[in-house]
Parts: C-alpha cells; structure tokens; sequence
C-alpha cells in the first residue's frame, strides 16, 4: 500500500544568529523544500533558531515529539558559537565522544593541501555517544544522524554546497529506506504578466472545477505571478485535464510553462534568449530607465546580444537614435526601452529590424514602486514584448498595469 507523503512530518530546523536576524539569506531551505518535493517528500514545516544551547536543546526535544524527521542545518563548524553536537547529546542524556575515524578525515583533509590542523578543528569530530557520521566529501564538518523521541534526526553543514551534497548521496537514500511507499507528487507550473492575484484567483475559481485533492497555489513576484497545481501521481489524469482548462483560461498572460532555472532567476529571458539563438538572430539592446537590466539577463542565459547601451532621455527622433545603433553593429533586431518620464510613467518601446519598426507609447498605470521594482516591471514587459513579436503574437499583451497611448 502506497502511504500518503502528508502523513510524513518532515521538519527543517534552520540555526544561526546570522539567519536568525536576516544577515544571510536561508538558501538551504528554499533549495531543501524544492528537491524533497521533486524526490516525492513535502516539508511540513521550517523553524529557526540562534546560537543558545539552552534553545537549542528545548527545541531539538520538543520537534522530535512532533516530526518524524528532523533536518538540522548549521553549527558544526569549529567555533565556539557552533553548538549542534552539544545540544544534540544533552538533549538525549548523552555525552560528547571523539570519533576518531572522522578526526583522521580532518588531519588527511588538511595534509592534503600541505596544512597541519588547528586543534580547534578537533571539536568537529566530537559527536554524541548514538551518532552515526554521516561523510563529508568537500568539507572538515561531518553530518550525523541520530534518533530522538522516535523521530530520525539529520545534522548538516551550513556550507550549501556541503549540505546539497549530503542531502543528495547519503541523507536522501536514508529517508527512502526508511519510507519505501510514498506517492510522489506532481507539480505544473506557468508564469502569467499582466493580471492581478485576486483576478486570476476569482475567475479561476468561477470558471473551474477543481477536486479537493488536487491544490492551486499563487506565488506572486511583481510583476509576474507564477500558477502552480500539485496532486498526488494517481490523480495525473485529471491534473491533465486540469491543466489544459487553466492554460487556455490565462493563454493571453502566459509568458511560459514549467520551471526555467538558471542562477539568474528570470526565466523569461531565457525564454527569449532561446528563440533567438534558434532562430539565429541578434540583437542590441538600448535601455534608460531599465539601466542594463535588460541585457544583464539575455547575457547572462547566453542571448546573441551583440551590443548593450544605457542612455538619458533622447531629445532626438528615438527611431533615429536605433537604427543608426542597428546599422553599426550589423544586428538583425534592436529592442529599445526609452524616454521614460518619472511625472507620468510615460515611456517608448521599440522593435526594429531593417525591414520595419514597431514603437509603442505606454504608460505605467500600476501602484507606484519602488525603483529596483520599477525597473523589474519594464524589464520584463520588454522581454514579453519581443518573446511576442518572435512568435509573430500580438506584441502588447492585455496588462492591468500597462496603458497604449496614441
């Protein structure tokens, strides 16, 4: 019998006064609830907690009474604020121990790089009496596991390349081991520009069935917002049929289908940059109020960007200014973002190739952003404008932000 992955209580306890108090940005835990999911396994909750062994311990008791696995990341490192092995041993009555086959792993890890290693490295291979170590292939801090309160416990680096690497070769085949049945889970994914949260969300729910088992959910990133549908894998029929009602509902806001994920996390470039590059196109780009952000993203997924220009306010003919930009550098297209007016929200996109010109006067009639918002919102109406104009769609799509001027 396949079991449910909602029966699972998977928790992951976060620790670090740096991520405590907003000094680094928690990664590993966006990246931890992502791959579970991918791997059929569905975080039920995240905790966070500082550098305070009287903390630590009570936590660590009382999470292991509600889950059935704990994931614990941070604090194994050599220092005296790092305090995850001392609380794990408290917290079970036990005592410190020296793992001596970890001890060498430290001393080879820094011979090997022509190092003798600092004594305080020697805490790191002080574990509770019921650890087991869990190896480390990059890095001097062991994971460990352990149970407590019938829950497994998993202790992992902060480093995100070590806890990634740990989760993927030896904590991952642990938790299927010992949960051999679990359902997977599906997700589809689209990204839709133009419409608010509450609209697509009151015509979603007027216009569509959606059983009690299959989940809609909104992510909403100015100015896109991302549709996302989850089911169990028994229910992939009905997902299906779901899924094509859905996309026809928002075909006139889609900007693209799935999960595009690159280090820049605009997929929507990479989208563009895709049907350039297959279309054996390129361009330059020139940009004002948008300030490089334009090309910063088709460069960095590898667009044909022959040339990227930031300018002021063209007091000149702004389809002069392009062409004279397409004709040096020999491009196929020129994609202009200008003459944006700061008063009214006022400014121009271009489209031009050799043969013809497509300008539009707009106007940004959306709730006043901040800047780096701002610039975002243009940035990515330029990209759709010209995803469009690649597949020969109308250019300007319908948008609750965004006024054409004569």
């Amino acid at each position: 019998m396949t079991c449910s992955n909602s029966n699972i209580k998977i928790e992951m306890l976060s620790t670090g006064d740096e991520v405590l108090y907003g000094q680094i940005v928690d990664t590993n835990a966006a990246w931890l609830s992502e791959f579970l999911f991918q791997e059929g396994f569905l975080i039920t909750s995240r905790f966070t907690t500082g550098d305070n062994l009287q903390q630590l311990v009570a936590i660590l008791q009382e999470r292991s009474l509600v889950n059935d696995i704990l994931i614990v990341n941070g604090g194994l490192g050599p220092t005296s604020d790092d305090l995850c092995a001392q609380a794990a041993a408290l917290a079970n009555n036990e005592t410190l121990v020296l793992n001596q086959q970890w001890l060498l792993e430290i001393e080879r890890y820094f011979s090997s790089r022509g190092l003798t290693m600092p004594a305080s490295n020697q805490k790191q291979a002080m574990l509770p009496q019921s650890a087991t170590v869990i190896n480390n292939p990059i890095g001097t801090a062991c994971g460990f596991k352990m149970q407590l309160n019938d829950c497994m416990l998993f202790f992992t680096p902060g480093v995100p390349s070590e806890f990634k690497e740990m989760i993927r070769t030896s904590i991952m085949p642990e938790i299927k081991m010992n949960f051999p049945k679990v359902e997977k889970s599906l997700c589809y994914r689209l990204t839709t520009m133009g419409r608010t949260e509450s609209d697509l969300a009151t015509e979603i729910e007027a216009k569509l069935e959606i059983p009690d088992d299959i989940v809609i959910g909104y992510r909403a990133a100015m100015p896109i917002i991302e549709l996302k549908l989850t089911a169990p894998q028994h229910k992939k029929n009905a997902m299906d049929q779901l899924w094509l009602q859905l996309k026809e509902l928002v075909k006139d806001n889609l900007l693209y289908e799935g999960v595009i994920t690159y280090h820049n996390e605009n997929g929507l470039a990479k989208v563009v940059s895709g049907l350039l590059n297959e279309k054996n196109l390129t361009m330059t780009v020139i940009e004002q109020q948008s300030v490089g952000m334009i090309s910063y993203q088709l460069y960095d997924c590898d667009a044909p960007v022959v040339k990227s220009e930031v300018i002021p306010l063209l007091t000149n003919e702004p389809k002069d200014y392009l062409l004279n930009a397409l004709a040096k550098t020999k491009a196929d297209i020129a994609l202009g973002l200008v003459n944006f007016k700061e008063k009214n929200s006022q400014f121009m996109l271009i489209i031009m190739t050799r043969k013809h010109v497509l300008q539009f006067n707009l106007k940004y009639i959306g709730r006043k952003q901040n800047r780096l918002t701002e610039q975002r919102i243009l940035a990515t109406i330029a990209l759709d404008a010209l995803r469009r104009y690649l597949l020969n769609q109308p250019i300007i799509a319908p948008n609750v932000w965004l006024e054409v001027l004569e």
